[in-house]
């Protein structure tokens, strides 16, 4: 399964509810920590929804 490697780049201050929620739920917690994660379909449209926030890196293992 893929794996994908986030950070979160930009802050989450100003930004609507479900996009602070999608960060939440994508255990982003702070910024410039990693969080690796599946790569499900669930998943890929959260991290759609906050692109604009993250850099995103695919795990190669």
């Amino acid at each position: 399964m893929k794996k994908y490697k986030i950070v979160q780049i930009k802050s989450r201050i100003g930004r609507p509810d479900k996009q602070k929620k999608n960060l939440d739920a994508l255990g982003l917690r702070k910024m410039n920590n990693p969080v690796i994660v599946n790569a499900t379909p669930q998943i890929e449209g959260m991290i759609n929804k906050v692109r604009h926030l993250l850099h995103i890196e695919e795990v190669k293992e």
